[in-house]
């Protein structure tokens, strides 16, 4: 089994879990400003890849799966909660294809609904009844240290946007990157499944390393994904990231290799959504070479990252579904 096969088979299993957090309050309005919009947020968080490789890191350092549920379901509110405050800060207008919440429901409540995803980021982990008090403090520690990686990337992200940055180097990028997307989408997951499952510390550094690549690979991927991913063409929010002007590797890139780098400036600080406009972006960033600079840099990653894993982690199963993982995130085409 492939690691695609691997999400198809228990994407439903762990998006049962993950809901199973969402309980129906007895209070209407409760439910009803709160607790269901939520809820119908998180239903829509697409694989679950995130909670899913915590659970195959717990399994390849030989533990039981039991013991990453609840960090791995953290992990996916803290996803939930990222994606809500985001839309926000970006005045994004689309999330998978429907408006962002805080368009149905009003920035406040949106807010609201983020904070509350994120206190089960630390809550979940403290009422687990399997984990000992050790475990449950070193978990916690490395879901902490996740977000405030995460909220520096983020303030790299919007800094260079508010203040029009267009003077970045690709190692500018990296940085962003990494600790907005990689640790939590892949080196936390991945970390905290070795520790709850009894890894060694050498086995736990190896994981989160794999993780922060693939992590970083899987990024990239997302980013050419919203330019000229064939599924993606369908979706109204396709090719949003030129319309928000986002810093991504290929624009990058493109400001650096491209004749026409003034255009493209201009072409993202217009925010235009009519795809004329977008096209002749992607035109810019095709030409430039950007986009295929971009995919032999996410290849280059997950293939470094898949050499090294396997001198510190047993043979199985879960070894090759995480090497499989790697693969499935500079191939996947949604």
């Amino acid at each position: 089994m492939n690691f695609k096969s691997y999400l198809n088979r228990n994407s439903q299993r762990m998006n049962k879990l993950v809901s199973d957090y969402f309980v129906t309050q007895s209070n209407p309005d409760m439910q009803q400003y709160l607790y269901a919009p939520l809820a119908g947020f998180s239903a829509g968080s697409g694989k679950r890849h995130r909670p899913l490789i915590c659970e195959l890191a717990c399994q390849a350092v030989g533990g039981d799966p039991a013991r990453a549920r609840s960090a791995a379901s953290a992990i996916e509110h803290f996803h939930t909660a990222a994606l809500i405050h985001d839309d926000i800060a970006d005045d994004s207008l689309l999330r998978r294809g429907e408006p962002c919440l805080y368009l149905e429901v009003g920035v406040g409540l949106a807010i609201n609904a983020g904070d509350l995803a994120l206190s089960q980021v630390t809550g979940l982990v403290v009422d687990d009844e399997i984990l000992d008090d050790s475990t449950k403090l070193r978990v916690l520690d490395e879901l902490v240290k996740m977000t405030n990686r995460t909220i520096e990337g983020q303030a790299l992200d919007l800094g260079w946007a508010r203040d029009r940055r267009f003077d970045l180097t690709i190692e500018d990028y990296i940085v962003m990157a990494i600790h907005k997307t990689a640790h939590y989408s892949g080196g936390t997951p991945l970390a905290v499944g070795a520790i709850v499952g009894g890894g060694s510390e050498q086995q736990v550094e190896a994981l989160r390393a794999f993780g922060i690549a693939a992590g970083l690979a899987f990024q990239i991927q997302d980013d050419l994904l919203n330019l000229v991913g064939k599924k993606q063409a369908t979706k109204k929010d396709y090719r949003n990231d030129l319309t928000e002007g986002k810093r991504t590797l290929m624009v990058v890139h493109a400001l650096r290799a491209s004749p026409h780098a003034d255009e493209l400036i201009e072409l993202l600080s217009s925010h235009s959504t009519n795809p004329a406009v977008l096209q002749r972006a992607v035109d810019i960033l095709v030409a430039s070479g950007s986009l295929d600079f971009a995919h032999d840099h996410a290849y280059e990653l997950v293939q470094q990252a898949k050499a090294e894993l396997p001198e510190t982690l047993p043979a199985s199963k879960y070894l090759e579904l995480l090497l499989s993982m790697a693969d499935f995130f500079v191939e996947r085409m949604s």
